[in-house]
């Protein structure tokens, strides 16, 4: 039998420090900032989606990152994100919010890979609101200090953390090759729908080998020879999400309860299934359920930027959706063709112009349905949504493969920290 796993204070192997207050003047370029936004079901930053600051005149040598850092929630009105963690896994010029503390190890006992996977388990969290003594809004260094860590090998320490990195370096090349159909998707809608080139009857681009156009009064714009223009109205639906207040959400272990979606929900064009409300199943209405290859459009919000955000559902668990959004069913024929179509510039110039001149950032159903856009020759649409399909089936199956990858990963890991596990 083992003998029981011997713990250390995290202050005794680290030293902390908190990010920085930025103001208006530091907004611009030059430096990479991690902050609460940023804080999702991840291991380590998104990179290339972190914002940007000036930090000149603001921050000092040891404000910036370093590699084996780990950056934690500090504050934040959600209990739940309090202490949530990001690893450094990689040298970046990169600073962090005012709203977050950084913990950079100090001793050669602990692997920072291996500490940044502890940091991810429930006892972790829970030692954080012990220490407290509540369920803290609030993080700081002193409790940070006070938790405990597991103080296995070295070996055992880069044993765990190899493991647990081969389940998020898979579902990280999950992501990099949806990025890249995601691309293509968009890089044909706008050959096809937007230049006209899609192929004609001798293969050759179609408005490039001098193919009929004519101008279109409605859409502002040549289009070509017997196409037409439709609205979203005409080939799909919208519901609106299930109204809830404080009083109606539950805990994700009741019976009888069901997952909600919310804004936060929409990353680039997909939903993810992180951070989910849970409310009494008899609340939800059947039309209120996300289906498959269903979009999820952002309809009001405290920033217009995220006015009209929309991204595509691929698993199959069953979910539910929050007010603020509305559920986009696309009729069969125009399901991939529409999809695309919502996050192209054409869709988002129109949200944009929706919105202006009012202080209201809300969109109606109304709003969605009215807007226009241009219907296909059948054979030319028909040619899309079947090269589509299988771009979109592989985004789904590699979508659905990462959600089974973090369950893996996260019923492995307190089990693996805890010594109920052990890897030869």
């Amino acid at each position: 039998m083992r003998e029981a796993i011997k713990h250390i204070p995290f202050g005794q192997v680290a030293e902390f420090r908190n990010g920085l207050n930025f103001g208006k003047d530091s907004h611009g370029k030059g430096c990479l900032l991690v902050g609460i936004p940023d804080f999702k079901d991840r291991f380590t930053p998104k990179y290339e989606a972190l914002g940007e600051i000036n930090p000149d005149g603001i921050a000092k040598t040891e404000d910036y990152l370093q590699k084996g850092d780990i950056v934690f929630v500090r504050s934040n009105g959600n209990k739940e994100l309090v202490g949530r963690s990001l690893y450094v896994d990689k040298q970046v010029k990169a600073l962090f919010s005012g709203f977050c503390i950084r913990a950079r190890i100090t001793s050669n006992a602990i692997d920072p890979n291996f500490c940044a996977y502890y940091t991810k388990t429930r006892t972790f969290k829970d030692s954080i609101s012990s220490s407290a003594g509540t369920n803290i809004n609030n993080l700081n260094q002193e409790i940070l200090s006070q938790v405990k860590i597991p103080l296995f090998t070295k070996n055992e320490q880069l044993a765990i953390a190899k493991v647990l990195a081969v389940l998020d370096k898979k579902i990280e090349c999950n992501n990099r090759i949806n990025a890249e159909l995601e691309a293509m998707a968009k890089t044909l809608y706008d050959y096809w729908f937007v230049q006209f080139d899609f192929p004609d009857e001798n293969g050759k681009p179609f408005k490039s080998s001098g193919g009929r156009m004519v101008y279109n009064t409605t859409l502002n714009r040549d289009i070509p020879a017997g196409w037409k223009d439709i609205t979203i109205a005409d080939c799909a639906s919208l519901s609106r999400g299930v109204t809830y207040g404080k009083n109606d959400v539950r805990s994700k272990d009741d019976i009888g309860v069901i997952g909600v979606l919310r804004a936060t929900n929409i990353t680039g064009n997909q939903v993810d299934l992180d951070d989910l409300v849970y409310l009494p199943e008899g609340t939800v209405s059947e039309d209120q359920f996300m289906n498959a290859f269903e979009s999820l459009i952002v309809m009001s919000s405290g920033s217009k930027d995220h006015i009209g955000k929309n991204g595509i559902y691929y698993s199959d668990r069953k979910v539910a959706f929050g007010a603020f959004c509305s559920k986009l069913s696309i009729n069969e024929g125009f399901v991939f063709y529409v999809s695309t179509f919502l996050n192209s510039p054409w869709f988002k110039v129109y949200i944009k112009n929706q919105c202006l001149g009012t202080n209201i950032n809300n969109l109606t159903n109304d709003h969605i349905k009215e807007c226009r856009l241009v219907k296909p020759d059948v054979k030319i649409l028909t040619l899309f949504e079947k090269t589509m399909s299988e771009v979109y089936k592989k985004i789904a199956s590699n979508s659905i493969e990462n959600r089974v990858l973090k369950d893996l990963r996260d019923w492995l890991l307190p089990m693996l920290m805890n010594g109920q596990v052990t890897v030869a």
